[in-house]
């Protein structure tokens, strides 16, 4: 029987407030682990949307992509899944404080660049190091390189 093989599409926010990044710790099959806020998208929806969503609902934070960071494409070691990965920085908005985070998500924490480098061993994945060092480096793609048809 053949299979027809598909990368997972995910989108991350990489989101920078005074020196500090904003990230998730979250359950995952390998234990506790740091993530940028991100998650798969949904069907029928924008790369954009899909990035605003997760970040609140992983975060409470609203967040408004602005930039392309890069595309990323990983394969994870363990398995034989292949993750597809738009990262975005923007504008962080507002706090909802009371707002429930995501099932999985622990807690939403600020941490400086001397803390995730730190914590590397406990990071999602290695693209959660590379979008910082991306974000740090000043790359940044207009957001109409990525067109969305309804």
């Amino acid at each position: 029987m053949n299979t027809i093989w598909k990368p997972n599409t995910t989108v991350a926010a990489v989101i920078e407030r005074e020196g500090k990044f904003l990230l998730v710790e979250e359950d995952t099959d390998d234990g506790v682990r740091l993530n940028q806020p991100a998650g798969h998208l949904d069907e029928g929806e924008s790369l954009f949307a899909a990035c605003t969503r997760e970040t609140l609902e992983e975060t409470a934070w609203h967040f408004v992509p602005e930039n392309l960071l890069g595309i990323y494409q990983w394969r994870r070691p363990q398995s034989d899944v292949t993750y597809l990965r738009f990262a975005f920085s923007g504008v962080l908005g507002a706090h909802e404080a009371d707002r429930k985070l995501d099932h999985g998500i622990r807690r939403a924490l600020w941490l400086s660049i001397d803390e995730i480098i730190i914590s590397q061993a406990i990071h999602r994945s290695p693209l959660v190091m590379q979008c910082v060092n991306d974000y740090l480096a000043k790359r940044r793609f207009p957001l109409d390189l990525i067109r969305h048809y309804h």
